[in-house]
């Protein structure tokens, strides 16, 4: 398919959206297959990655033109550090200039920007950039972008467990104190409502350590493309195909008509 092609069914698939009306608010992506689409091509890792961050630009103003309120993008996480280190090396030069280059984009299309994770465990250069930018998009209103970096869900998970069992043996709470809500309360995502739709790429069936407690009700949608490949128009076919979706958490379907019409 042509760009032209591709970019008028994008905006065909786009209106139908937006006429639908049923836009999640939060969508998460697992962004996979950077390195598979540059060995296919007999290509340096790196330039899987250079290439994916094309596809984070035009993903980003895909979800800003639906208002999406909030992305997650899973960017780097703590098992990536097992990587050959030229390779962990080349990613955070990368992070370094995609922060540097994106930013005054970001800043005209009223981003905020936010992460998750330990972003202690980065080198200074990219901690850094992160913060500059984190700061300088501060009071923007629009779309807020989250980059999960430095980030396992089982670590979340115990970070939010240790912060619990403090406050417990200060006396703060009790046992049963301890609820979803706190629970909830103690993650790093405790400021974002969880996600609505995940997207993964690359044709995997895999969470990847990737949001546990807060991907329990959410849908899910799997792409046979690689990150690379993933533009705009596969973000708005995921959009589309999410709005099919019935969304019962746990009720069944009559309960959702009889709860829609006492709603009308």
């Amino acid at each position: 398919m042509s760009q032209a092609d591709q970019k008028k069914q994008a905006d065909f698939v786009k209106k139908q959206i937006l006429d639908d009306g049923k836009i999640p608010a939060h969508v998460a992506i697992i962004m996979d297959g950077n390195g598979r689409w540059a060995k296919q091509r007999q290509l340096p890792r790196v330039e899987g990655h250079r290439e994916g961050i094309k596809s984070v630009r035009e993903i980003v103003r895909a979800a800003g033109e639906l208002d999406i309120q909030f992305l997650t993008l899973y960017t780097f996480s703590t098992e990536n550090w097992k990587r050959p280190q030229t390779e962990v090396s080349a990613l955070m030069k990368l992070l370094l200039e995609t922060i540097r280059e994106e930013l005054a984009e970001l800043k005209q299309n009223n981003v905020k920007l936010q992460t998750l994770g330990h972003l202690e465990d980065l080198p200074f250069l990219p901690r850094q950039g992160l913060q500059h930018a984190i700061n300088a998009l501060r009071n923007n209103t629009g779309l807020t972008l989250n980059l999960a970096l430095s980030y396992s869900s089982r670590r979340e998970m115990i970070d939010a467990v240790k912060s619990i069992v403090a406050e417990a043996i200060a006396g703060k709470i009790t046992p049963a104190d301890v609820d979803e809500h706190l629970i909830a309360s103690r993650m790093y995502t405790a400021n974002l409502p969880d996600p609505d739709l995940l997207i993964r790429t690359s044709g995997e069936f895999r969470i990847s350590n990737f949001l546990l407690w807060q991907l329990a009700y959410t849908e899910i949608y799997v792409s046979s493309l690689f990150w690379p490949e993933f533009r705009k128009l596969e973000f708005f076919n995921a959009i589309s195909a999410y709005q099919k979706r019935e969304r019962r958490f746990g009720r069944v379907s009559e309960q959702l008509e009889e709860k829609s019409l006492i709603r009308k």
